[in-house]
Parts: structure tokens; C-alpha cells; sequence
């Protein structure tokens, strides 16, 4: 079971979220899940998350219908362990 869950949502992000990812994977607690949720991106964010998805194993990828930062975030919440 992870420690810490990061739920991360996306819209329309292509030019930051390969920054935001990073930053997260970048910290130092050991235990981490990460929980991205694309909220009806139409850009190419899906593409650039999909390069992590293949590398690491912590990481869980939903999609969704666009319906907010809060929904996105909601969305996520049953998806994490912790």
C-alpha cells in the first residue's frame, strides 16, 4: 500500500505536465503513488504521460469527460490506496 497518493489532474497541460510529473517522482518519499487524471484533454498531454506510464509502475492513469479541476481531483480519489 502506498503512503502517499498525488492525484494530478490534466487539461490541456502539454507544455507543463511533463514538469509537474517530474517534480512528484522527484521527491523523496519512498512509498509513492501517483494517480493522473485527464479531464478531456484535446491536446497532447495523454502522449507525454503515456512516456511514464511505461516507465514507472507507481503511476495510474484515468480519463474522463472535461468537467473541472475539482471533479478531475474528485474522480481520482477512489483510485488511491492511501
Amino acid at each position: 500500500m502506498a503512503k502517499v497518493s498525488v492525484i494530478i489532474p490534466v487539461y490541456n497541460v502539454e507544455n507543463y505536465v511533463e514538469k509537474c510529473i517530474d517534480s512528484v517522482l522527484n521527491q523523496t518519499i519512498d512509498d509513492l503513488e501517483i494517480i493522473i487524471v485527464n479531464d478531456g484533454s484535446t491536446d497532447s498531454s495523454k502522449e507525454k504521460i503515456n512516456k511514464y506510464l511505461q516507465k514507472y509502475a507507481n503511476i495510474k492513469y484515468l480519463e474522463k469527460e472535461n468537467g473541472g479541476l475539482s471533479s478531475a481531483r474528485n474522480f481520482g480519489i477512489p483510485y488511491a490506496k492511501r
